[in-house]
């Protein structure tokens, strides 16, 4: 009988402790995160344009100092490529020329070559749009005037590229051919709700294309010097959204 109540008296009083744990009273109390966005005026530096989230030292073929830095603000322009076309010999045919690839340095120091590009930073932080255009700021010519007539550079294999999440901007040049009289030509532009973060416009998706998607055609007509020809582009970017 005493080993009865034993077992009785212990099963009674573990039944008391799970009653006692189950009502335990349980407390709750909510607190808060935030966090607040401004626009950022921080320069952006030139990304891979095969890798856009790694960061890149682009090589300037025609300024052994180096490439200009980019436009100040929220919304800039980082980079855009400058264009060689090499050493040529003349020719009394018309002619077709490529622009080399864009080389430059990655974060170990070495030299890479991809397409040649321009990027466009959006961090504004309102996704309202912007529009890039690019004009030649004249004919090729010397140092003394001789111009190189009726020359022509066209812009090959346009294609998008960007580490952000924002959509794309949708309106784009895959083919564009520059006018030297100076007239703008349309590159890329963000309709609202796109563009937001880093973009690039390349010319050629690989090594071996951006060997072969910037062309300059030189008429066999053309009187050709012995001497360097050069002209200048100017990259406009505008807060108007595309269209």
């Amino acid at each position: 009988m005493k080993k009865i109540s034993y077992i009785f008296l212990a099963t009674l009083f573990l039944s008391a402790i799970g009653t006692q744990t189950s009502a335990a009273e349980v407390k709750t109390y909510d607190s808060n995160g935030a966090i607040t966005f401004v626009p950022s005026t921080d320069p952006i530096d030139p990304v891979d344009p095969l890798e856009p989230s790694n960061p890149i030292t682009p090589i300037d073929p025609t300024n052994p100092d180096g490439p200009e830095p980019g436009t100040s603000g929220p919304l800039s322009i980082d980079y855009a490529s400058s264009l060689s076309f090499g050493e040529q010999k003349i020719s009394s045919k018309t002619e077709t020329y490529y622009a080399n690839a864009q080389k430059y340095k990655n974060a170990a120091a070495n030299i890479l070559e991809g397409p040649n590009f321009v990027q466009v930073s959006d961090n504004r932080g309102t996704e309202s749009g912007w529009t890039l255009k690019v004009k030649q700021n004249g004919q090729f010519q010397t140092s003394v005037g001789q111009v190189l007539t009726g020359a022509k550079i066209t812009f090959y294999n346009g294609n998008i590229v960007t580490a952000s999440q924002s959509a794309k901007p949708s309106n784009f040049s895959k083919t564009l051919t520059l006018d030297p009289s100076g007239a703008e030509a349309l590159v890329m532009s963000a309709r609202v709700s796109e563009g937001a973060g880093t973009y690039l416009m390349d010319w050629g998706n690989s090594v071996d294309t951006a060997k072969k998607s910037i062309a300059l055609e030189v008429p066999g007509s053309t009187t050709k010097f012995a001497k360097s020809y050069s002209t200048t582009f100017t990259w406009v970017l505008t807060d108007a959204p595309g269209n």
